[in-house]
């Protein structure tokens, strides 16, 4: 018989419906059991692309006499990390208290009011590697739970004085400095790895955001830093393109490298991953010009809309590692399933190119990867580059077709709300930058989406999926759509994106801004209240909430004149200034928002019908070009009327709009920094004077 985990919507939880466990979701009816029952509560939280996570299902979760175990001793609550990141932060936090680090799955072992007094990742079903078994772990926490509430009581007691420390905001007073961003610079080429790009070593995980604070550091021209910051970038880029990281043949980026080298992954896909990648590679394009970043963004983003899309405009969450039971094997080839569906010159030309091997260098399979460039190769093999380049294209799409066929990986095809948010704002930033009007229909269709259906009463949700939108959302998923949203708005100049993105601003602030320390909680003022209140100030795989938003309000600051924006976007950065310069590494979102505090950012304006080839020319010089910090504002407009604009509808009224019309009925851009504007425009070569100044 099917658990309670049946109800959900959640791929991950439908998962563990049909094991012997008697599973509860995380709510009222599990915390009221436990405490009528007086018994400890087992808490697992994972998420479905996790392979430990399936591992430890298989193992122990789908073996009767564990679940007997479990059932007798235990009320037991399965939690989704993703739809639940305030459950997973707040027992992350005590589980690595408790063990020194943390990961997934995550066991807790709660008290019935909620406390953590054990806890721990994966546990083995018998003794193994110095690790207890699952079965003897539950017997002993279910004994020391009867017999042992003095110390019990002692753990919790010592774990609830120190939780929520980590996300304290300290009362800086110092306004933050540019200092700050030399610091984080220094510390973060300390670490770099200069030989294969990235920063540390294996496990290596891409670090999206760290590269873009060093994107930013090069652009500002710094003496004897600029140049050494972009070779960081360009070697990381350059090495994950060419990695068993990145899938040569379907496009989009695996989550991390378990070597050095980038060549093997754990395969699951992540759709903040790559989101935050197609991204960089796009900012890296703009800077270099370099194809090769053009083409692994244009890639990243059509895999997406091939394989991550929902019909309703929604972006699904993830495909998991494993096919069949076995992690990689979706992904993977033999020189013979190649020359198979190549034939043997090209199957022989492109499996030398991709390092295809009959050892293979994945459990006897092969990952592709690149190590080599193409004219020295084709040149080696007697081949015109444009003959190997033609061999390589026919190749990865005849392979696609041919993978196609295969056991997929499980889809989790659930959506959740932050996450769109950053996928919304490289579609939009990728469309209007590369001309590509397929991407601009898949933002609007998302941002449509989003406001129609994740916010159905107002208040945002969460995650959506089989129709249902639930859970209230949090701090990262209003901060996350208003920055997507202020990115669609550049690129359509529609109002309605604004509009929507300052509303969000407005109930982001309402709900989650803390009124004592400063700075945002994850959960919002009508969240259930839980053991203690989230605040993650941290950027890990993805910026965290406080750091987007501090981010969005200082935009929307320089967009709509309100000064309570600026005031509070810039004030987690004067608390946090000292942690950026210290750990850049997990801050780099934050890096961002302080360079654009610290800067005098351009302020565009452009006027002009946008069916008017003009006006998209002075919209195309404006995104063809790498400029972190600058705001960007249009309208369709007639000549400005006595006192005011008679040709602009726009329901926020941007001050950078205000008495601003076409010169001489020509679609008109003006250019300000720093409290002075320069003379408005109508040519393109003069507004890219103005921009390169």
């Amino acid at each position: 018989m099917p658990n309670r985990l049946i109800h959900e919507t959640s791929p991950y939880l439908l998962q563990h419906a049909q094991n012997p466990v008697d599973w509860y979701p995380w709510g009222e009816e599990a915390l009221a059991r436990a405490k009528a029952e007086d018994k400890p509560i087992l808490l697992s939280i994972g998420y479905s692309a996790c392979h430990w996570c399936h591992v430890m299902e298989r193992e122990s979760f789908e073996n009767e006499t564990i679940a007997a175990l479990m059932n007798e001793g235990f009320v037991s609550i399965k939690v989704d990390r993703e739809e639940r990141p305030d459950l997973d932060a707040v027992y992350m936090e005590a589980v690595q208290m408790l063990t020194g680090s943390g990961g997934w799955p995550m066991t807790v072992f709660l008290t019935p009011e909620g406390r953590a007094f054990y806890g721990g990742t994966y546990f083995p079903p018998e003794d193994r590697h110095g690790m207890p078994g699952f079965p003897r772990l539950l017997r002993s926490l279910s004994e020391a739970y009867a017999n042992s509430q003095g110390e019990i009581g002692r753990v919790t007691q010592q774990l609830a004085e120190r939780m929520g420390r980590s996300g304290q905001m300290l009362q800086g007073e110092t306004p933050p400095t540019e200092e700050i961003l030399h610091e984080a610079y220094s510390n973060l080429a300390a670490g770099f790895d200069f030989e294969n790009g990235g920063l540390g070593a294996a496990p290596k995980f891409p670090q999206p955001m760290s590269l873009e604070f060093l994107l930013r550091y090069h652009h500002h021209g710094y003496p004897n830093a600029s140049r050494r910051a972009l070779e960081m970038v360009e070697l990381t880029l350059e090495k994950m393109a060419q990695g068993g990281i990145y899938d040569q043949i379907g496009g989009g980026f695996h989550r991390y490298s378990t070597d050095d080298l980038w060549l093997v992954p754990h395969f699951e896909k992540m759709l903040y991953d790559n989101a935050l990648l197609a991204r960089l590679y796009l900012h890296a394009h703009l800077v270099t010009r370099r194809p090769l970043y053009r083409r692994i963004a244009e890639e990243t983003l059509d895999y997406v809309l091939r394989e991550m899309t929902d019909p309703s405009g929604g972006f699904y969450s993830a495909q998991d590692a494993d096919s069949e039971g076995v992690e990689g094997k979706f992904f993977v080839w033999s020189p013979e399933e190649i020359r198979a569906a190549l034939g043997d010159e090209e199957g022989d030309i492109f499996n030398g190119f991709f390092g295809v091997t009959g050892a293979g260098n994945f459990e006897g399979k092969n990952i592709l990867n690149i190590s080599q460039e193409v004219a020295p190769y084709a040149e080696g093999h007697g081949l015109s580059p444009e003959r190997l380049q033609r061999v390589v294209d026919r190749g990865k799409t005849v392979l696609r077709e041919t993978r196609e066929r295969r056991v997929h990986p499980l889809r989790d095809d659930k959506v959740l709300a932050s996450w769109n948010g950053l996928m919304l704002r490289s579609f939009a930033e990728a469309a209007v930058a590369l001309g590509r009007a397929d991407y601009l229909q898949a933002a609007i269709r998302n941002a449509s989406f989003l406001m129609e259906t994740m916010k159905p009463a107002g208040r945002l949700l969460r995650t959506y999926r089989a129709g249902q939108a639930k859970l209230l959302g949090y701090l990262e998923d209003y901060a996350c759509i208003a920055d997507g949203l202020l990115a669609l708005y550049e690129a359509t100049f529609n109002p309605r994106w604004l509009a929507e993105a300052t509303g969000l601003a407005d109930s982001m602030i309402k709900l989650f801004w803390d009124d004592t320390d400063g700075g945002f909680y994850d959960t919002g003022s009508d969240h259930e209240a839980l053991v203690v209140r989230p605040r993650d100030i941290f950027d890990n795989a993805q910026p965290c909430g406080g750091s987007v938003a501090a981010d969005v309000l200082l935009r929307l600051a320089v967009i709509t004149g309100n000064q309570e924006y600026a005031v509070k976007g810039a004030a987690p950065l004067k608390a946090l200034g000292d942690l950026m310069g210290r750990a850049p590494a997990g801050t780099g979102h934050w890096l961002g928002a302080l360079d654009f505090h610290l800067a005098a950012p351009k302020e565009i304006a452009i006027i002009g019908p946008p069916e008017d080839p003009a006006t998209q020319a002075l919209v195309d010089t404006v995104f063809n070009r790498y400029l972190p910090n600058r705001v960007v504002v249009g309208a369709s407009s007639l000549p400005p009327a006595e006192g005011g604009q008679e040709g602009v509808k726009h329901p926020i009224d941007p001050p950078l709009l205000r008495d601003r019309g076409m010169v001489d009925g020509k679609p008109t851009a003006y250019v300000c920094q720093n409290y002075a504007c320069q003379l408005p425009v109508t040519e393109v070569e003069a507004l890219s004077k103005q921009l390169a100044g």
